[in-house]
């Protein structure tokens, strides 16, 4: 049997990039998303959610436990951006930002990670940014919610350390996604979602007795 991997957020950009990657080695992977209608092809598994929500994070736990099979990895993807300042951004922002990138994930791993445990294998990637660690201009609530998940991973990582299961924080910097659509910016500026997906498979591959914390991944000429 295929090892098992979840990614949620997984149609597009880098978790569509995670998917398509970890097929190729071999992997039969869940893909969640709100929309699945463009998942196809052998070995992917998919599975609309609203991720924002508790229901829509209940369901997807049901869904993976219904399959009966151990999850080899997971990856806590789902994110949106919506630019703004803490002092003018509209009502809403803040809770709209936490829910869809802290929530899902806090909630998603509960529901999860007790059957890593219980055999003593896995490893959870976390997609945080490098706006975990550096705050700017019309960052606001997006900052708040990035800097919350980079501190969930490290507690996270220190919470199942004897449990045999590995935690990796992912802080990409500019990534040629959608989110980047309409930009005047030249294609060589931005990473690519590939260059991401070859990073979290690297980590994946080291030895049982070695983790890679924090994947700290930025263009070559550095943050935009």
């Amino acid at each position: 049997m295929n090892p098992l991997l979840v990614v949620t957020g997984g149609t597009k950009g880098i978790g569509r990039a995670i998917v398509d990657l970890f097929v190729e080695q071999g992997f039969d992977v869940v893909v969640c998303s709100r929309n699945v209608d463009s998942v196809t092809g052998p070995n992917r598994l998919p599975f609309a959610a609203d991720l924002s929500t508790r229901a829509g994070v209940d369901a997807l736990v049901g869904y993976v436990q219904s399959l009966n099979r151990p999850v080899e990895v997971l990856v806590n993807n789902t994110g949106i951006f919506l630019p703004g300042m803490i002092h003018t951004e509209a009502e809403g922002t803040f809770e709209t930002l936490m829910n869809t990138n802290v929530a899902s994930a806090y909630h998603l791993t509960r529901g999860l990670v007790g059957g890593m445990m219980a055999v003593r294998s896995g490893h959870i990637f976390m997609m945080c940014s490098t706006a975990s660690i550096t705050a700017y201009t019309n960052g606001g609530s997006y900052c708040i919610s990035k800097f919350a998940l980079l501190g969930m991973s490290r507690v996270l990582r220190e919470e199942l350390k004897p449990h045999g299961v590995k935690v990796t924080a992912v802080l990409p910097g500019a990534t040629l996604t959608a989110s980047w659509e309409g930009t005047d910016l030249p294609e060589e500026r931005f990473m690519k979602p590939q260059d991401v997906a070859d990073s979290i498979w690297g980590a994946y591959k080291l030895s049982k007795s070695a983790v890679v914390e924090e994947i700290l991944i930025r263009p070559q000429l550095g943050d935009l």
